[in-house]
């Protein structure tokens, strides 16, 4: 038996006591922003955790009615800028805590008068002694080198500090309708080995969605591309229309999230494009009409709503990439080159 395997099939409950646990925690950050009158958000995160990030930026956006910007680390790291952080909370996303270009963001926003926050799935990590406050994911040990369990329950927290924020109880409902909507996702393993035999010599490949899927998009391609050493570049449905879409011709592989909700109409109108070029489609959705322009369909769950998909969305997806590795003869447990904890500057 796989870890990768393993951990991906305890997400739902894992999500579940990420809920369950920071459910004080969210609500007195949530206060402490009130408090410091804070107006902005900033996030550092590398690798998946910026996927979380991304998804934090759409929520907190959409949701709270706040601005967020995904930080370059870089800013402060190399070039030892100064930033104005009054009236920002700037938060770390980083499942080992231990990133060290995300604890200086947070350390220099701190001393520059920000309050900081962090997510993690590591109490005693670095990240906590720079932060204000501290959300933690409550995922166990991940073992496997690529992030899953800590993918998700980073998201969960995500969700559960905006409902918080914005003082949504329609959000915090779906999020805890969200495990049982994860739970039947899971069903989607029974059909992935075959679903992956298709596409074993696969280079390259396209990986799309919308809206608060982005994120989906992001980390599927990062997991694909992590496990199988495929080269999948991850386009927002929209700007894949501005230029990317000049690679899909006979066969390309793209692979289609398209959940219900606000942006599956232009995800519809975006897999009858790739279509029309005869490029292979992976579908991930529930909608008949989306799954019968795949050439690998895979039915996907309703969430309890859009806001929350992406929790639903990357289980597919996460599956998909575990076995296609395998397929291929890989560890999707230890991917070549690739450690726990990387740690740049």
């Amino acid at each position: 038996m796989s870890f990768m395997l393993d951990e991906i099939r305890e997400q739902p409950d894992w999500v579940e006591r990420a809920v369950a646990s920071e459910r004080t925690g969210a609500a007195a950050l949530a206060a402490a922003m009130v408090d410091r009158d804070i107006r902005f958000v900033v996030i550092a995160a590398r690798g998946t955790s910026d996927n979380a990030a991304t998804y934090a930026k759409y929520l907190f956006e959409i949701v709270a009615g706040m601005p967020v910007a995904l930080a370059a680390p870089s800013v402060c790291t190399l070039y030892d800028a100064q930033l104005r952080w009054h009236n920002t909370l700037v938060m770390g996303i980083s499942q080992s805590g231990e990133g060290t270009d995300v604890v200086q963001v947070l350390s220099s926003a701190r001393a520059g008068g920000a309050l900081t926050a962090c997510i993690t799935n590591s109490a005693d990590s670095p990240i906590t002694s720079v932060s204000d406050f501290t959300l933690l994911c409550h995922a166990g040990k991940e073992k496997a080198v690529a992030a899953t369990k800590t993918y998700t329950t980073a998201l969960a927290v995500v969700a559960l500090l905006v409902g918080h924020v914005a003082d949504s109880r329609a959000l915090l409902d779906f999020l805890d309708r969200t495990p049982d909507a994860m739970r039947a996702a899971l069903i989607a393993d029974d059909a992935m080995p075959e679903a992956v035999l298709r596409f074993r010599y696969m280079q390259e490949c396209a990986v799309l969605a919308r809206g608060v899927n982005q994120a989906t998009a992001l980390e599927s391609a990062l997991k694909m591309t992590e496990t199988s050493y495929v080269v999948a570049k991850p386009y927002s449905g929209a700007d894949f229309q501005h230029g990317p879409i000049a690679m899909v011709d006979q066969g390309f592989p793209c692979f289609v999230y398209a959940p219900d909700g606000r942006a599956y109409a232009s995800m519809l109108d975006l897999a009858m494009r790739i279509r029309d070029r005869a490029g292979e489609m992976v579908v991930f959705a529930s909608a008949p009409e989306m799954l019968g322009l795949g050439v690998v369909p895979i039915p996907t769950p309703q969430a309890p709503h859009e806001l929350v998909s992406p929790l639903v969305s990357i289980i597919p997806g996460q599956l998909f990439a575990y076995h296609l590795s395998k397929l291929r003869g890989a560890d999707p447990d230890s991917p070549r080159g690739l450690t726990k904890v990387t740690r740049t500057r």
